[in-house]
């Protein structure tokens, strides 16, 4: 017998039959309960809810049909079964009569308990295969009404709305009432251009019952929405189609991931073949300079001393480039420190000019500087101010015609905060073009009689480095040919007198080598051998290696002041031969300075680790070379 028996409600006046039913159904298998009169049998149902009710038609107060009625008529019952018996109405029309009221079965006494039996089973039969229906329906609805994508349902061919998900209001912004009295509203939403395309898909949707397709729609806001929608046949038993089902996904923010990588594809392209150029520019240049540093005869000196002034431009050039793409990584990488203090803007800003100046006056430009007579002090790394400042600097002067206007100028505003201005009248920027020139790797367009010039990647830096100083970067244009202002903002930190004046000067290092012996180490022998020839040149006792192993040796023969060593040296770490020599008492006085192409803060940090006194990046500068070597 079932753990959890069907629940049945035996109702009959006449006491030995109701009593011969309930015994039949209870050796079934089946639960009774039992009622004697309409009265009590709808109380019961409504408080029990059974399987099915055995209902007698003849009962004292309330005639069985009516009974049958009024269970059928509430909803919370409307689901129970109802077979209806009866010993004396027992003809056709009694049949009729009772099957129209509600009843789901009409049987007439007398009744074989086989007969009973197989009649309750069948019904019971039926309202499970209903049940499970519902719950088949329920599910899906749910699972409909909460889903962000439309679900469809179409008969064909007439292609009439059966069922169509709360989802299409949302993604369409049409109703469903409208859609269910013209079933084709739906293409009214179309776009245009892909109206007519999806109209002929759709007038054959009843021979090609299976598309996928995206096209745009237009949403009651104005807005276009890129749609994936996809249509798949129904069949029935027979595997003739009856209807077709759609399911529309809303895919615009996919599209317009995949424009932005598009677009960022597109710029990477254009990056790598503009650093290539990049790098080559100052190849050429650096080669026939080093071929004239061995030209002999009339004008000899003077050509000699051009080449080294080009030279040291390219090289300077290219450092530039390679310091740009390290910062861009380091932000990107969350890495870059700032070394924050109080900073007066004079300073920065005379620094930015002296960086830019020698691009400026190559080109012919006139700077003029506007600042206020107090001082103003902001917080900050001096050094990546001056260098947001010089970059846009540098733009101005790099993107206006020779004999251009550069205007800088410093105002305190009114909310407490500091803007610097960068004004040219140089080739401007397409209104269209202004949102997007702080993206990685942008390069706006330029006239056609002008190359593009740089990596694209100034701007960005230079909006990163001043947001990590609690400022932003913006920047204005009437439009091509009528110059652009670039704006940099930042708090202020206060006005009027403050730690020392910020006045800006260049301090000239003067080289006092007193013979001072120095012993580089670097596997690199032209980068080595130049630099010896450089330090002999400036006076220094120059001693050379690219054998990690003589370092003890030559330290011991040569007595140097200083090391300078390459950090990747092959076959050997130059942070343990470091702490070698440091280990060693007989040098361990000697002024340790690592010369390397790493120079982010962790390299740093390991280096003063190791045991370096200085640390210098690949290729250093002349006056940081010496100074790392005097200490």
């Amino acid at each position: 017998m079932n753990s959890h028996p069907t629940q049945i409600l035996n109702v009959d006046d006449n006491d030995g039959a109701r009593y011969a039913k309930t015994r039949i159904l209870q050796s079934a298998g089946f639960e009774v309960l039992e009622a004697a009169n309409g009265t009590d049998a709808l109380e019961i149902v409504r408080n029990t809810l059974p399987a099915l009710v055995l209902l007698d038609v003849k009962l004292p107060d309330i005639n069985g049909i009516e009974v049958c009625r009024r269970i059928k008529a509430e909803s919370d019952s409307s689901t129970v079964l109802v077979l209806q018996t009866s010993a004396a109405l027992t003809g056709r029309a009694d049949k009729i009569r009772g099957l129209e009221g509600g009843a789901d079965n009409y049987l007439a006494a007398p009744i074989e308990a086989d007969e009973l039996i197989a009649n309750v089973n069948a019904l019971l039969r039926m309202r499970q295969i209903q049940v499970d229906l519902r719950d088949s329906e329920e599910r899906f609805r749910q699972l409909t009404d909460n889903i962000d994508d439309v679900f469809w349902m179409f008969s064909v061919p007439a292609r009439e709305v059966v069922y169509v998900s709360p989802a299409y209001a949302t993604v369409w912004g049409r109703s469903a009432e409208a859609l269910g009295q013209q079933p084709d509203d739906w293409l009214a939403a179309v776009h245009q251009d892909d109206r007519a395309r999806m109209a002929a898909r759709w007038e054959r949707v009843a021979f090609e019952a299976h598309y996928d397709d995206e096209f745009r729609i237009a949403g009651a806001d104005g807005q276009v929405r890129w749609v994936r929608d996809r249509v798949f046949p129904v069949r029935d038993a027979r595997g003739q189609v009856v209807r077709v089902a759609r399911v529309t996904s809303d895919i615009t923010g996919r599209r317009e991931m995949e424009a932005l990588l598009r677009a960022a594809d597109s710029n990477k392209n254009q990056f790598l073949a503009t650093l290539a150029h990049e790098l080559r520019n100052p190849l050429s240049p650096i080669r026939n300079a080093a071929a004239l540093l061995g030209a002999i005869g009339e004008g000899a000196v003077e050509r000699q001393a051009h080449a080294r002034d080009v030279i040291t431009r390219q090289v300077d050039h290219l450092a530039h480039l390679v310091d740009d793409l390290l910062d861009v990584a380091r932000i990107s990488e969350g890495k870059i420190v700032l070394r924050n203090e109080e900073v007066e803007i004079r300073g920065v800003i005379a620094q930015a000019i002296e960086t830019a100046a020698p691009l400026i006056n190559a080109r012919g430009h006139r700077l003029s500087v506007e600042q206020p007579d107090h001082q103003i002090w902001v917080s900050g790394d001096p050094v990546r101010l001056a260098q947001s400042v010089g970059n846009l600097l540098h733009n101005a002067a790099k993107f206006t015609p020779t004999g251009g206007e550069i205007h800088l100028a410093v105002r305190v505003t009114d909310s407490a905060r500091v803007c610097i201005s960068v004004r040219d009248n140089g080739i401007g920027i397409a209104k269209d073009n202004l949102p997007r020139i702080f993206g990685m790797f942008t390069q706006v367009e330029v006239p056609p009689d002008r190359a593009p010039e740089g990596l694209g990647i100034g701007l960005s830096l230079v909006s990163h480095l001043l947001e990590l100083h609690g400022g932003h970067l913006s920047a204005t244009s009437e439009g091509i040919g009528l110059g652009s202002t670039f704006m940099v903002d930042l708090p202020l930190l206060h006005v009027g007198a403050g730690a020392e004046d910020a006045t800006a000067t260049q301090a000239t290092l003067e080289s006092q080598s007193g013979g001072m012996r120095v012993l580089l180490v670097d596997d690199n022998v032209d980068a080595m051998e130049m630099m010896g020839f450089l330090l002999a040149e400036m006076g220094y006792e120059a001693y050379t290696t690219a054998d990690a192993n003589e370092i003890e040796e030559l330290a011991a023969r040569h007595e140097p002041h200083v090391i300078v060593l390459d950090i990747g040296l092959p076959g050997v770490d130059g942070y343990q031969v470091a702490r070698r020599i440091k280990s060693n008492p007989q040098l361990a006085h000697i002024r340790l300075v690592a010369h390397t192409g790493y120079g982010s803060p962790e390299d740093r940090r390991r280096a003063q680790e190791a045991g370096f006194d200085a640390h210098l990046v690949k290729p250093a500068e002349l006056s940081d070379l010496e100074a790392a070597l005097r200490g």
